[in-house]
Formats: C-alpha cells, structure tokens, sequence
C-alpha cells in the first residue's frame, strides 16, 4: 500500500492499484454508483487511515531553485515574450502566484496527497473563477481556466485556491486573523456543500448551476450586492457584437481586427505565395475544429465565414504559448469572435499520469465540459500541423466577467470565498464522487484545520520564490519586461 511519501504519479488511498491507475487515467471510473452512500462515505474515512487529514498541513518545501523550475516552463513558449512573462510576475506576489503553476506542481508533488483522485482544474486559483453564460444564456459562476486540467489528487485544487486567497489577503494588507478567516470560509464552504452534493440525486448534482443571482443573496450588505450586480450587468454586456465595436476597423475596404501592439497585431506576410500557406494553414486548422463539434452545432458554426485572424497576448502563466483571435462574419453583419489558445502539456504531467487524449486541446475541452456546469457552445479542439501545436478554441468574452478582488475588504473576499468554495464544490462533485471527499473530509473541522495552516506557510513560500525572481532579474540572470 503507497505511503504518504509517494513518489510523483503514485496515489495515496485504500483502493486497489488497478482502480488508482484506472482514476489516474479517468476518474469518471471512481463516480458514484458503485456501492451505497453509506459505503462510498466510509471509503473515504478509510483513506485517512494511510494519509490522515493533518498530513495535508505539511508544508515542508525541498531545497529547490525556483528559477530553473520557471525557465524549464518556457520550454516551447515563445522567445521573446518571455520577458513579458516575468515582467507580469514581478507586479505582485500574487501575479507571481499566477504565473508559478508549474512551481507549485513541483512541490505539493512532493508532499502528503489525500490519493483521492477527481479531474482537477490545476490551476484553481481565486482569479480563475468569474463569470459565463450556459447556451441558455443564463450568467453563471464557477471556475474558468482549464489548460492545466487532469485526473489528480482532489486536495491539489483546494490547497491552490486556499493558498490564492492568503496571498489575496496579504496583498490587501489583512491581518493574519483576518487572513485565517477567508480560508476557513472557504473550507468550511467546500466541505459542507460537497456534503450536500454527495446526499443529492446524481441527475441533480448534473444539473445543478451556480448562478450569478445566488451570489448575490450571499451578499450581506446591499453596497456588496451593488457591486457584485454591476459586475453581472457588464459581463451580460459582453458579446461578438460589443467587441467588434471597438476591435475593428475598416482597412482597404476589408474589415480586419484592430492591432494593439504589442498584444494584439497580424502576422507579417512578404508576399502572395505566404499569404497563400498561411490562409491554407488556417482554412485546415478550422476544418479539423469543425469535426469536433456536435452536429447541431457545427450546422451552426457553417453559417460563418472567416474574415480575419490575428495574435493577442493574454494572461500572466500563458504568456508566450500561442493565442489567436479570429473573426467570423455570418451574413456580413452577425461577428462571431474565437479564441484560438495553445494547449500544451499540463504542468501537473510531470508528476501525474500523463494525458490520455492524443490532442492537448481536447484534454483542455472535455475537461472543461465535465468540470462546468455548462460549456461554451463552440468549445473543440485543433491542431496547427505546419508546427504541431495543439490548440482548443472557444468564444472570446462572450457574456464572461472577472470580480477586482484588489478592491476587496475582509468581508467582500470572505463572501467570493463562499462563492469558490461552492463552485469548486460543485465541480469536483460533478466529475467524480462526493461521497468518497465527503467521508475523507468529514464533519469536523480537521480538513479545514490542515488546508489553513498549510495556505499561511505556503504564502510565505510564494512570497520567497517572488523575491527570488526579483533577485534573478537585477543580477541579470534572467530579462523581464514591465512594459508587456
């Protein structure tokens, strides 16, 4: 039976190594249905026994070089955006905490994991949770970044985004009371609803969407709900339509995406035999995109036709992979915009098994469909095949919207803990069994206990490995960009 001292790629749990090697690669394999309620919760309070819950505290961080593990995640990004990469970590400790996925990988792979395993988003920091709208167009909230997603330990999301919520607090100036508040309402949050997920019909757990609506009945002020309303009302906003206002221009006659350089702009072509490769590269890219649509849909995405394609430079960990934005006209007058984003190897891949989809983009896709409580409509998945790069697309800014927690107070961050915590909750408890983390867990406050404590000292770590980069570039050991 594996210890608490697992090698990367090893599960810690009671349940056979052919069920762990069959989660790793898919943990549909560990939903519920197998067993009764009462013996799926008991599954998971047997899995205490090998890591108990306090193990998950531990936060004792190996000598390694931050840097050279940041430099190793450049590998295939491109060149010179990568100083644009540090620029943006360099900001804050929190900036850094975006960008340092593959450095946290490194590390919670070297410590005790609960081995109870569900797909994770990977990267489930505060800022990647916001809004988006279901095909019915209703304003949900919930988690919003999948490119790192696969089957893992179900604790790596919830140590992430307690961690973020730490470094939030620091940033803002809370008081390490004050900090230790918004993490146990995050815990407290997950567990009890993950309680509740587990009692619920399994349609029902299927069906469930966290809307923008409930957030605001958390609200407890009505300056709070003000707020948060604002923010719903600007992302209901958000469409192919309103963008285009101010993204593009006329240019020769020709409607074409508006450069922002150096974040957005065209790749330059010398001549018509160029043109001629690059047009034929992107006519196949959106060919093979087509066929992973559902039917319906893909009798929706013909009444396109493209008109433009250009780069943009987005984020903070992915800058340096490719990202396009494409334009699509339906009877001249109707845009439709598209994200083209470059998926690469998970970061947790090198410490978990490694994808069982051929396309990066489609672990990106299915892991996002199983994950949310609904999906983009023209979410799939491509290949460019001159370079082979994966990719997956979906719509850009289509009725999204992000909350400034830079703006919060205690009380304002503490109820977007809630909100999290219901909607990491809720995905765990969709994609996997919530039977299973509920018996880990339990009714106690043990779980959230060792998520607290393990979320202050892993701050402190974040904020060395912050100062280490800043360190890094006045020794000019590495270039970073402010400007980008």
């Amino acid at each position: 039976m594996p210890t608490s001292n697992a090698k990367p790629g090893e599960s810690n749990s009671t349940q056979s190594a052919d069920q762990q090697a069959a989660a790793q690669r898919d943990p549909s394999t560990l939903f519920g249905g197998r067993g009764s309620l009462a013996s799926r919760i008991e599954l998971g309070k047997v899995a205490r026994a090998t890591v108990p819950r306090a193990e998950l505290a531990v936060c004792k961080i190996e000598k390694r070089d931050p840097i050279a593990l940041l430099e190793a995640s450049n590998a295939g990004r491109v060149p010179e955006l990568i100083p644009v990469r540090y620029g943006r970590m360099l900001a804050n400790p929190f900036a850094f905490y975006r960008g340092a996925a593959q450095l946290m990988a490194f590390d919670l792979s070297k410590l005790p994991r609960s081995g109870i395993v569900v797909q994770l988003g990977g990267d489930a920091h505060l800022a990647n949770f916001g809004l988006f709208a279901s095909p019915e167009r209703r304003i949900l909230f919930g988690p919003n970044d999948f490119d790192e997603t696969l089957p893992g330990p179900f604790d790596w999301d919830v140590r992430r985004l307690a961690a973020s919520f730490v470094i939030a607090a620091r940033e803002r100036g809370f008081t390490v009371r004050d900090q230790r508040s918004v993490v146990r309402r995050l815990c407290e949050t997950f567990r009890l609803r993950m309680a509740e997920f587990s009692r619920m019909d399994t349609l029902d757990v299927w069906y469930y969407q966290f809307k923008a609506t409930s957030m605001l009945a958390i609200a407890d002020s009505a300056e709070e709900r003000r707020k948060e309303l604002a923010v719903i009302d600007k992302a209901r906003l958000q469409s192919s339509r309103s963008v285009m206002s101010h993204a593009t221009e006329m240019v020769n006659g020709n409607l074409r995406i508006r450069e922002a350089r150096p974040l957005v702009y065209h790749i330059p072509l010398e001549n018509k035999r160029e043109r001629k490769q690059y047009d034929d590269m992107i006519r196949r890219f959106f060919a093979d995109y087509r066929l992973t649509l559902p039917d319906d849909r893909r009798a929706l995405f013909d009444r396109y036709e493209l008109v433009d394609v250009a780069i943009r430079v987005v984020g903070i960990g992915s800058v340096g992979t490719r990202c396009y934005e494409a334009l699509f006209m339906a009877d001249g007058i109707c845009p439709l915009f598209l994200q083209l984003k470059e998926a690469r190897a998970s970061v947790l891949e090198g410490y978990l098994p490694p994808s069982r989809y051929p396309n990066h983009g489609q672990r990106v896709v299915n892991g996002q469909r199983l994950l949310q409580s609904a999906s983009d409509i023209f979410l799939g998945w491509s290949k460019m095949h001159h370079t082979g790069n994966d990719f997956y697309v979906r719509q850009l800014r289509d009725m999204k919207g992000a909350f400034d927690f830079t703006s919060f107070d205690v009380e304002d961050l503490g109820e977007y803990a809630v909100s999290c915590g219901i909607a990491l909750a809720h995905s765990m408890a969709k994609a996997a069994d919530p039977a299973l983390i509920s018996g880990y867990m339990g009714k106690g406050s043990a779980f959230d206990d060792a998520i607290e404590r393990f979320a202050l000292a892993y701050a402190e770590q974040n904020e060395a490995d912050w100062a280490a980069l800043s360190a890094a570039v006045k020794a000019g050991r590495i270039q970073a960009d402010s400007h980008g």
